[in-house]
């Protein structure tokens, strides 16, 4: 053998070196990954009987699968294709351009399904998507997600056997995403899963089925990531987060225990290219049950509503209120005739609990008032001015749509014939609000701020200033004496309410020098 064939051959030598020391280290991983498991010298590793007996869970999911895979469909819808507006299709509400392009992306099918036609090239006058859901009855109720039968004017599923039935909505929630469905199986019995009737813990074993792309019937595995997520979609975000990969084309599929029952309805991902990550989203099944009872017996969902506008109570806000710890739902606004008006519920009130359970936060006292009927009689447990107090009042409805909107109209603020004054401690300057064009003539306008002033991260041109420190104010020297008060009293945050185009807010800001 030439020198040169030795060399020639030497690379070979050192790949399957390589090649063999990952494999060692995978079997060296396997080795430690679990107490119970013994090397034995000369033969295969094998797992003690010990072990064996403290198995729980199969290693496997196929036995969950074929119990619960027949009951999960795929759902195939066509709507007329009206003008969309800019940066979003009526399959791809998040498309170019919308707030949430790059990070929460629906999973219904958009323009990238194999087989579909690029939007720009059809000539069809309507569009068709695809979504998942299941059967919560035997005559054909299923589940779906809201934004899967959207607008829909033609429904139809297929099973998992692959036969095709027509459906017709029977009511959707578009606040939780969620539609319940009616399947014409012509007499036929369909397979039927539960929803699950316990919270499922972080780190349980979750199965995704549904269809990914138009793959009908698709199984993936993962985890409960985490629980109680808000992704920014609506005042009752509680999402249950996995890691089972789930794509387009999942929405309104169901996500199992190793029960087989439902833990949740995957509705989105979060996602920079459109594809899983494993950051994945489901509704969990207890909001499910209480939004799919009210849908079936009267097709809409109807909420509790108190009428007040609350935010966050920050570490500041406490600080400025005096609260020991940053809980509750403060109040920026009650809506003038609501049941919280009507209370005397005020801004600046913090509620602190619903008929004795402590509120955790303005989404948590979302959630619980929104679950209760309209006509309950509530107790809230208030903080203020320092004290505590409860009222009692009658939950109206939630109207249907919110007469509040967070547009704003900056252009004409801060312009016309009023005098500006530096407030230097904040780093704002203010007018008074009757002398500002469009300011609506109370309280005091932001007209400029200053990028290094205490309040630059918090305000913002255009604001308008009502109160300080629970004074009224009108012109800025009213904000420079409630200032001054607040530094006399040993405060150093001051709480502020704030106006910004139709919805109202507090902020904490740091008392800064000057």
């Amino acid at each position: 053998m030439t020198e040169t064939t030795k060399k020639a051959r030497r690379p070979l030598s050192v790949r399957r070196l390589a090649l063999l020391a990952t494999v060692g280290a995978v079997g060296t991983g396997v080795l430690f990954a679990a107490p119970g498991f013994a090397p034995q010298s000369g033969g295969p590793v094998l797992a003690s009987p010990a072990y064996a007996q403290n198995m729980q869970r199969p290693a496997g999911f196929a036995d969950i699968v074929e119990k619960v895979k027949p009951a999960v469909m795929s759902v195939r819808v066509k709507m007329s294709d009206p003008s969309p507006r800019m940066g979003a299709t009526s399959d791809d509400p998040f498309g170019p351009g919308s707030p949430f392009e790059f990070f929460f992306r629906r999973f219904g099918q958009g323009d990238d399904m194999p087989g579909r036609t690029p939007r720009h090239h059809r000539r069809r006058h309507f569009t068709t998507g695809q979504g998942s859901g299941f059967f919560i009855s035997a005559d054909g109720y299923a589940v779906t997600n809201n934004h899967v039968v959207d607008k829909a004017e033609t429904v139809q599923v297929t099973t998992d056997d692959g036969q095709s039935y027509d459906a017709k909505v029977i009511g959707t929630d578009p606040r939780t995403d969620l539609a319940l469905i009616k399947v014409d199986g012509k007499g036929r019995t369909f397979p039927t899963v539960a929803l699950a009737d316990k919270a499922p813990r972080i780190g349980d074993w979750v199965l995704a089925v549904g269809n990914p792309f138009g793959l009908g019937g698709t199984v993936t595995a993962g985890i409960v990531s985490a629980r109680g997520r808000d992704i920014g979609s609506g005042p009752y975000d509680d999402f249950i987060q996995i890691d089972a990969p789930v794509n387009r084309g999942n929405s309104g599929g169901p996500s199992f225990d190793v029960d087989g029952n439902v833990i949740g309805v995957n509705t989105a991902i979060f996602s920079p290219s459109g594809g899983s990550v494993g950051i994945a989203f489901a509704i969990p099944a207890e909001t499910v049950r209480n939004v799919v009872d009210q849908l079936k017996d009267k097709g809409q969902v109807t909420r509790g509503w108190i009428g007040v506008q609350i935010q966050p109570v920050s570490d500041d806000i406490a600080d400025s209120l005096g609260l020991k710890k940053a809980e509750g739902a403060l109040v920026a606004e009650p809506q003038d005739g609501s049941p919280a008006d009507k209370a005397g519920i005020k801004s600046g009130d913090v509620i602190m609990s619903v008929n004795g359970d402590p509120v955790k936060d303005a989404r948590s006292l979302a959630r619980t008032i929104s679950a209760m009927p309209p006509g309950t009689s509530v107790k809230l447990g208030l903080y203020r001015n320092g004290k505590t107090e409860d009222v009692t009042l009658t939950l109206g409805e939630l109207p249907k749509q919110r007469t509040a909107r967070a547009d704003r109209d900056d252009g004409d603020r801060g312009r016309g014939g009023r005098q500006d004054t530096e407030v230097s401690r904040l780093g704002l300057t203010l007018a008074p609000a009757d002398n500002v064009a469009g300011a609506g003539g109370e309280g005091v306008v932001v007209t400029e701020v200053d990028p290094d002033g205490a309040a630059a991260d918090r305000v913002r041109t255009g604001d308008v200033i009502l109160d300080v420190a629970g004074t009224a104010v009108s012109t800025p020297r009213d904000v420079r004496r409630a200032l001054a008060d607040a530094t006399d009293g040993g405060k150093k945050t001051v709480l502020m309410r704030i106006k910004s185009g139709q919805n109202t807010r507090f902020v904490a800001v740091p008392l800064g020098k000057g």
